[in-house]
C-alpha cells in the first residue's frame, strides 16, 4: 500500500511542477517523460536487479575502505582528536576534512582523463534520450560527480545559453551533491545506517534525470539552444602533472570546507535567532490553539513539506519528523539535516523505510545558501547573465526541492522489506 502511495506521490510532484510551469503550452513532453523513465529505470535496476545485494555490498565496503584511507591523513594531522571512539564527535575535525581528500581524488581522476570519459558517457546518454542541448546534457552529467564547479564544464556556452538551459543548470546543481561531500554524509550515518554509502551513490544517479524532468516542466524551452542535438566535450584546464592536480584539488576542497563551515555558523546562528523570535511571538496563539504549533523555522517549513512527505509513502506517524528534516535542509543545508537524521535514527524514531526515503530526499544542495552559491558561481563565469540568473534562482530552488522529493518517492516506490535496510538505533 505504501508503494502505491509513493506512485501517487510521483504523480502529485509532477502535477505541482506542471502547475508552476512558466508556460505549460510550451512543455515538450518527450523530455520530462524520458527523464522520468530513466529515473525509474535506474531505481528499478538498483533495487530489483538479481544478485544486487552482493554487488551493492561490495560497492559499499569499497567506499568505506577509501574513507579509512582518508582517515589516515586526518589522524596524522589531528592526532587523537580525530578518533571518534572516545565518544565525542567533532564535525570540523573528524568529518569535514574528508572533503579535502575527495576533492583531491576527483582532481586526480580528472588529470588522468577518467572523469571526463565518465561524464561524457552520461552526457551522450542524456542528450540522445531526452532531446536536450549538449550543454544541458553535459552539466546534468557532471553534476552527478561535482558541485558548483560543474558550470565550468560549459563555460564557453554560458553567455548564449537560453533561459530554460540556465534554469536546468541551477536546478540540477541544487538537486545533486558533489562526490567530495558524499564522504561527509557517509561519515555522519555509517554507524547507524551501514549501507549508507551505496544508497547515496544511487541517489546521486537518480537525482540527475529527476532534476531534468522537473526543470523542463517548470521552465520549458521556448528558444533555439546553440548546442541542440549535439554532444559537447567538457571544458577543463589540465594540471601540468599529477602532483599539481592533487594540490589543486586539495586547495579547492579546502575552499569548500571553509565555505561549509561559514554557511553552518552563519545560518545555524541566524535561524536560532529567528526561532527565538518566532517562538516568543507564537507563545500567545499557542495558548488558545487546540493543538500548539511548532513556531521554529524548521517546524513551519515542516507544515509546508508535510503533505508531500505523506505522498512519499512513509508511515503517517513518521511524516512530520521527516517533513521538518526537509525544512531544516532548506534553511540550514543538508549537512545539518543529515546529522539530525542520525539523531532520529539513534532515538529509534524512524522505520527503515523512512530512513531510506529521507536519505534519498536529503541528497541534494537544495537550500538557500546553495542557491546563492550557484547563482553567484554561474554569474562570475558569465557576468551578462546575472539579471536572468538572479530571477531564476528562487524558482530553481523550488524545482530542486521537488526533484529531491521525486528522488525520494522513486526510492519509496521500489522499496521492499527484502532490502533489509539495517539501522542501528541507540
Amino acid at each position: 500500500m505504501l508503494n502505491l502511495v509513493a506512485l501517487l506521490g510521483i504523480v502529485l510532484i509532477l502535477a505541482v511542477a506542471a502547475l508552476l510551469s512558466s508556460d505549460r503550452r510550451k512543455i515538450q513532453w518527450r523530455t520530462p517523460l524520458a527523464a522520468l523513465a530513466l529515473t525509474l529505470a535506474i531505481a528499478a535496476v538498483f533495487f530489483l536487479a538479481p544478485a544486487k545485494c552482493a554487488v551493492l555490498d561490495l560497492c559499499n565496503r569499497a567506499v568505506l575502505r577509501v574513507l579509512d584511507c582518508a582517515d589516515d591523513g586526518i589522524a596524522f594531522l589531528f592526532g587523537h582528536l580525530a578518533d571518534p571512539s572516545g565518544g565525542k564527535f567533532v564535525l570540523a575535525i573528524q568529518a569535514l576534512p574528508l572533503i579535502i581528500f575527495f576533492a583531491a581524488l576527483v582532481s586526480l581522476l580528472y588529470h588522468l582523463g577518467v572523469m571526463q570519459k565518465i561524464i561524457l558517457l552520461f552526457a551522450r546518454t542524456f542528450c540522445r534520450l531526452f532531446g536536450i542541448s549538449g550543454a544541458e546534457a553535459l552539466v546534468a552529467a557532471s553534476n552527478i560527480f561535482v558541485g558548483v564547479e560543474s558550470a565550468l564544464t560549459v563555460r564557453p556556452y554560458l553567455e548564449k545559453m537560453t533561459k530554460s538551459e540556465l534554469f536546468l543548470l541551477l536546478t540540477v546543481g541544487m538537486c545533486t551533491i558533489a562526490s567530495s561531500v558524499l564522504a561527509l554524509y557517509v561519515m555522519a550515518l555509517k554507524d547507524v545506517f551501514p549501507q549508507i554509502a551505496v544508497h547515496l551513490i544511487s541517489a546521486s544517479l537518480i537525482s540527475a534525470p529527476a532534476a531534468v524532468c522537473i526543470a523542463k516542466l517548470m521552465c520549458p524551452e521556448t528558444e533555439e539552444p546553440l548546442t541542440l542535438g549535439r554532444v559537447v566535450a567538457p571544458e577543463y584546464t589540465p594540471a601540468t602533472n599529477v602532483v599539481e592536480s592533487i594540490l589543486n584539488g586539495a586547495n579547492e576542497g579546502l575552499k569548500m570546507l571553509l565555505g561549509i563551515c561559514a554557511a553552518l555558523i552563519a545560518f545555524i546562528g541566524l535561524v536560532s535567532l529567528l526561532n527565538l523570535i518566532l517562538t516568543t511571538v507564537g507563545a500567545l496563539p499557542n495558548r488558545v490553539l487546540p493543538v500548539p504549533l511548532d513556531w521554529t523555522v524548521q517546524g513551519l517549513l515542516g507544515y509546508v513539506f508535510y503533505p508531500f512527505t505523506l505522498a512519499l509513502g512513509v508511515p503517517a506517524g513518521e511524516a512530520m519528523p521527516l517533513a521538518k528534516l526537509f525544512g531544516e535542509r532548506l534553511v540550514l543545508t543538508e549537512v545539518s539535516a543529515y546529522f539530525s537524521l542520525q539523531h532520529l535514527i539513534q532515538q529509534g524514531a524512524l522505520s527503515p523505510r523512512s530512513v531510506l526515503v529521507a536519505t534519498y530526499v536529503l541528497c541534494g544542495f537544495a537550500h538557500v545558501a546553495s542557491m546563492a552559491i550557484f547563482v553567484g558561481g554561474a554569474a562570475a563565469l558569465a557576468p551578462s547573465r546575472l539579471p536572468l540568473l538572479s530571477r531564476l534562482g528562487l524558482r530553481a530552488l523550488v524545482a530542486a526541492n521537488l526533484a529531491c522529493l521525486l528522488t525520494g518517492a522513486t526510492a519509496s516506490l521500489f522499496y521492499r522489506e527484502s532490502l533489509q535496510v539495517l539501522i542501528r538505533p541507540g
